[in-house]
C-alpha cells in the first residue's frame, strides 16, 4: 500500500462504516432520534430518522473532502510535503472523532446510553492531544496551524509558536478529558478558560518572537521552504 492510500483507507473505512451502520439500523429506528445533549448529558433536541442517522456521516464526508483539497488551493502548498504525516494525522483524528460521536448516537438509538458529555469531552480532548503532538511538525501554510500575521511573516515566530502551542494543546486536551469527569457546572470554565488563555498567550508570543526575528518579512510574504 502506497503512502497516500495508507492515510486515506482508514478514513474511507470509518466513513463507510458510519453509512453502513445507519442503513442497518434504519428499520428499527424510532421517528424521533436524539441529536443534541446539554452539559448535564441530557438530550435537549431530537430530530427525524434521516437527520439523526445520516447528518453526521454527510458532514464527515464534507470535512474529509475539505481537508483533502485545502492543500491544493493553499499559496503555501509546497510546504505540505514537509509535514504530510502530521497533516494526515490531523485528518484521521478528525474523522475518528466524528465517527465516534456518530457511534454514540447509534447507541442511544438502541437504548444504550453512554454519558454523552464524558464521551464528547474525551473525544475532543484526545483530538487536542493529537494536535499538540504534531503541532511542532507543521510548516508555514495558510490553512493549518497557528496563523497570525506574525507567524505568517517570520520563520522564527512560526517555528517557536508551534513548539509552544504543541505543549499547550496537549495540556488543554488533558484538561478537557478531566472536565468530562467533573460536574456539568464546571463545563463552561473548563472549555472556555483554557481555550481563551491559550489563544491569547500564543498570539502575544508569536508577536514577541516576530519582533526578535531579523529576517522577518511583511505580512503576506511567503516564507521560504525549510532548508
Amino acid at each position: 500500500m502506497n503512502l497516500r492510500l495508507r492515510y486515506e483507507v482508514p478514513q474511507w473505512i470509518m466513513i463507510a462504516a458510519m453509512f453502513l451502520s445507519s442503513a442497518i439500523i434504519w428499520p428499527s429506528t424510532p421517528d424521533r432520534v436524539p441529536m443534541h445533549w446539554n452539559a448535564a448529558g441530557e438530550v435537549d433536541r431530537y430530530g427525524g430518522k434521516l437527520e439523526g442517522l445520516f447528518l453526521l456521516p454527510v458532514i464527515t464526508i464534507g470535512l474529509y473532502l475539505l481537508l483533502l483539497f485545502l492543500p491544493r488551493i493553499d499559496p503555501g502548498k509546497a510546504n505540505y510535503a514537509h509535514f504530510g504525516g502530521a497533516y494526515a494525522a490531523i485528518r484521521i483524528g478528525t474523522t475518528a472523532l466524528m465517527a465516534g460521536i456518530h457511534a454514540m448516537v447509534l447507541l442511544w438509538i438502541k437504548d444504550i446510553k453512554p454519558d454523552a458529555t464524558l464521551f464528547v469531552m474525551l473525544g475532543v480532548g484526545l483530538l487536542f492531544v493529537l494536535l499538540g503532538l504534531v503541532m511542532g511538525k507543521i510548516q508555514p501554510n495558510w490553512f493549518v496551524g497557528i496563523r497570525t500575521p506574525w507567524t505568517l511573516s517570520s520563520r522564527r515566530s512560526w517555528t517557536r509558536t508551534h513548539r509552544l502551542g504543541g505543549w499547550m494543546f496537549i495540556g488543554t486536551g488533558l484538561l478537557l478529558m478531566l472536565g468530562g469527569l467533573l460536574p456539568a457546572s464546571w463545563m463552561a470554565a473548563l472549555i472556555l478558560g483554557p481555550t481563551i488563555t491559550v489563544s491569547l498567550i500564543l498570539v502575544v508570543y508569536s508577536y514577541l518572537e516576530w519582533r526578535k526575528d531579523p529576517d522577518r518579512s511583511p505580512p503576506g510574504t511567503r516564507i521560504s521552504n525549510p532548508g
